[in-house]
């Protein structure tokens, strides 16, 4: 984590909060705490308090709708006409999971209406499974934040966390449970959470698609483009890229295209960098 001079502030009452919470006497002491093996559950905790966790359900709809219509719906055809039938989509600094959860949901959607617009649809009007056979559909989510992750996993939702999703969304997706919504079973088994930082060299590989929005924030210009080059590695030939609105790409690398639509912008890989 990156902090200049104008986050100096945040950094310090976030420090003397941790300070007052475990009784030491002042950073120097805090500082042998946090660099002793004993510390590490108060680096934990540490990283938790700077982190922060601003996320919710379909946020930036403009991007989604380029993962919907164009990123997603490119893959599955190539990857159907390729007899792959295999789609990866990594959601990297998931927080609490609103993110994971939506992109499932939009493939959820996706393979609904590729069954409507089949020509046997209408012949078949029985029950059909969220990912229909032979399609194998993985979401991976990641955060370097425990507690976040924790929340995630469970997958429950107060009706403030559910103010943007959509009353047919819900039933599709959600189970009511008193006051809260509930991930149902189907979507949930799709999304695996892990403990991750984005700093280390092992990133996983063979993504079709890639969502790392406002992480780069956190990191100087620096691991910004280590971070990116390690990323290009990490999406499949002519995937998809989704960073922040605030992070552009242009100014970092040429290995990926950016696209533009509606006010929102994606990008795709390249396989050879422009000259």
């Amino acid at each position: 984590m990156f902090f200049d001079e104008t986050r100096m502030q945040f950094l310090q009452d976030r420090l003397q909060k941790r300070l007052k919470a475990c009784g030491a006497e002042c950073f120097y002491n805090y500082y042998l705490l946090l660099t002793n093996p004993e510390g590490h559950e108060e680096l934990a905790a540490l990283l938790e308090n700077l982190s922060v966790i601003e996320t919710s359900f379909f946020r930036i709809r403009p991007q989604l709708e380029i993962f919907k219509r164009r990123a997603l719906e490119e893959v599955l055809q190539r990857k159907q006409a390729q007899k792959d039938f295999s789609l990866r989509v990594w959601s990297a600094g998931c927080a609490t999971g609103q993110e994971a959860y939506t992109l499932a949901m939009l493939i959820g959607d996706a393979f609904a209406y590729r069954h409507l617009r089949s020509r046997v649809s209408a012949q078949n009007s029985m029950p059909r499974p969220l990912i229909p056979p032979p399609w194998n559909v993985e979401v991976m989510a990641s955060d370097i934040n425990y507690s976040a992750l924790l929340t995630a996993k469970q997958g429950s939702y107060t009706e403030r966390q559910m103010e943007s999703v959509d009353y047919p969304c819900r039933l599709r997706y959600f189970d009511k449970a008193g006051e809260r919504y509930v991930i149902k079973p189907e979507l949930k088994n799709l999304v695996q959470f892990d403990f991750h930082n984005l700093k280390t060299e092992f990133l996983p590989l063979r993504n079709d698609i890639v969502f790392c929005r406002n992480v780069m924030i956190y990191f100087d210009a620096a691991e910004q483009r280590r971070l990116i080059e390690k990323l290009y590695y990490c999406v499949n030939p002519d995937g998809f890229l989704f960073v922040g609105h605030a992070e552009n790409l242009g100014e970092i690398t040429n290995k990926f295209r950016a696209i533009h639509e509606n006010g929102a912008t994606a990008y795709q890989r390249v396989e050879r960098a422009a000259e």
